[in-house]
């Protein structure tokens, strides 16, 4: 094996470039550094935190947010709109001493291109090697930051919440993923039901805004192409926080370092550097664009690239020991049958689509007639939920990243069509009410936008207010006896009185007693009346208090 890794790099004294190449990928570096499980744990804490923060956006009961809702609470985004300023500073030191690895290990939106990219590499060896450098496009970078900042003084969050990578991978998987999670869940539902089981429970799969349905497509698809073919390009020319984070992580401490002594100039390191921040010609790293991913050093198979604290100098040097180095050999084939994956797919569309029948069965009164959905009325206020404190503060602090959307049991909430206020969850009782016992919303806001209100404090905050049109209402225009609103209503706000006040006799009507009404819309929901309901809920600009 040595005469024959020797006989390759025979004929030029210096060994060629396709000499590195051959000999790196037949012959991988045997050095043992315990350090080289470092790009190890790194892949393993992000897939352990991707997994996680996807499943709180796929989580419809809210269960996983009592554990793990603190990962939502570090994102860099809501940190800063939530004021939290202990997480902002942590994030600020980790990357002024360990580069970029927030992008890296707790960004979801990040760490979904490093699987992209992978898959991408998987699909063929030569697509391992498949990056290269290219230089920093600091205009851009710095207008869409400025477009950022700008939109978060004007109070134009929605803007903002488009180009923020944790609101981008909020709607993503609330719109794009959820749905498939959620047939699952009801095609199990369906078949626990039958076995007399309730380890499983329906929900209903509707969609819930098409405009944002729209913008979550488009987004992922931007980024699955740039990321497919060229690594973390989203990151480094367009999201906001890379581009903050990337200024820090010029300065940081611990930072991968060429040795000019050591390096061969095979090129590999930079043609695995998914962030094409590796000039092999000036054997420099443009830190600002650089995730920490440490790809780089297990690919170079000469310890050439070291991860080390550099105090103060110029980074380029060869005066350190290495502290990582590694090997990039894998297998990139991949074997697979196209009739099988074909038949599969038709196979998992044809049982989802039997669940999906079953868990969205008609809705019938009586099993003999359908039952026409209600409509949403024209509010002059949106409702904005208990805790919000105001629309002002509300769409100044919200990301728009779904969270409270996908946890709300009662289908209440639902992304924003308005275009001040696009993507940002309001308040509809179309498909439920708000519970005054429901406080999950308040529980899993990340950015502040909520604030967390107890049971107590949520029955006596007034979001809104009933109010009645009369010719809707069959008490008043055919004269028979209802009051569904007034027995469903939990704080006692609607009462019924006679229509004529001189007759006795006459048909009861509701009245609203506005001081007593919390906006929790159990009388819109549950009035009969269709396709509007004869009564509805006007939201408050500033939430009041009983």
């Amino acid at each position: 094996m040595e005469k024959f890794k020797q006989f390759l790099n025979l004929p030029f004294g210096k060994p060629s470039r396709i000499s590195v190449i051959w000999t790196s990928t037949l012959f991988p570096s045997k050095i043992s550094n315990p350090e080289t499980m470092l790009r190890k744990i790194r892949i393993s804490v992000a897939a352990v935190v991707w997994v996680l923060v996807t499943a709180l956006f796929l989580d419809f009961t809210g269960t996983l947010h009592t554990w793990f809702g603190w990962l939502a609470r570090i994102q860099f985004l809501p940190a800063v709109l939530a004021v939290n300023f202990g997480v902002v500073v942590v994030l600020v030191i980790l990357t002024l001493v360990f580069g970029r690895v927030y992008c890296s290990v707790i960004c979801p939106l990040g760490i979904m291109q490093d699987i992209i990219s992978w898959i991408h590499g998987r699909t063929k060896r030569k697509n391992r090697f498949r990056f290269s450098w290219s230089p920093a496009r600091n205009l851009l970078r710095y207008a869409v930051l400025a477009v950022f900042i700008i939109a978060l003084a004007a109070g134009l969050t929605s803007l903002a919440a488009l180009l923020a990578p944790y609101s981008s991978y909020g709607r993503i998987v609330s719109n794009l993923a959820a749905p498939f999670y959620y047939w699952g869940n009801n095609f199990f539902a369906w078949l626990a039901e039958r076995a007399d089981s309730y380890a499983f429970y329906g929900t209903e799969v509707w969609l819930k805004s098409l405009p944002v349905f729209i913008i979550a497509a488009v987004t992922f698809a931007v980024i699955f192409i740039l990321a497919w073919k060229n690594g973390r390009t989203y990151c480094n020319t367009v999201c906001p926080v890379g581009t903050v984070l990337g200024f820090i992580s010029k300065f940081s401490l611990f930072r991968p370092v060429i040795d000019t002594e050591k390096c061969r100039n095979c090129g590999l390191c930079g043609r695995q550097c998914k962030a094409a921040c590796i000039n092999m010609k000036e054997h420099s790293i443009d830190y600002s664009r650089c995730v920490s991913c440490f790809d780089c050093l297990e690919t170079c198979n000469e310890g050439a690239i070291k991860y080390r604290p550099v105090w103060g100098r110029k980074a380029t040097d060869g005066s350190a020991s290495p502290i990582l180095s590694g090997n990039g050999t894998g297998n990139g084939n991949g074997t697979g049958n196209g009739s099988s994956r074909r038949t599969f797919i038709a196979s998992s569309v044809a049982v989802l689509s039997a669940a999906t029948l079953k868990a969205q069965e008609m809705k019938v009164d009586g099993g003999l007639a359908a039952i026409q959905d209600k409509k949403v009325p024209a509010r002059k206020t949106p409702l904005k939920p208990a805790g919000s404190l105001s629309l002002r503060s509300f769409s100044q602090h919200c990301t728009a990243c779904q969270l409270c959307v996908s946890v709300c049991p009662n289908q209440v909430l639902r992304p924003s069509g308005d275009l001040m206020t696009l993507m940002q969850p309001e308040m509809s009782y179309e498909k439920g009410w708000c519970r005054p016992e429901c406080v999950k919303c308040s529980e899993v806001c990340p950015a502040g936008a909520i604030h967390p209100v107890s049971v107590e404090e949520k029955t006596s905050v007034q979001i809104g207010r009933a109010v009645i049109i009369y010719d809707n209402c069959i008490a008043y225009s055919d004269a028979v006896s209802c009051g569904n609103c007034a027995d469903k209503c939990p704080s006692g706000a609607i009462r019924m009185v006679q229509s004529n006040t001189d007759d006795s006799t006459s048909a009861l009507i509701p009245s609203v007693m506005e001081e007593m009404c919390i906006g929790c819309g159990a009388c819109e929901y549950l009035c009969p009346a269709r396709p509007f309901s004869a009564i509805y809920v006007e939201g408050h600009e500033v939430h009041k208090h009983i």
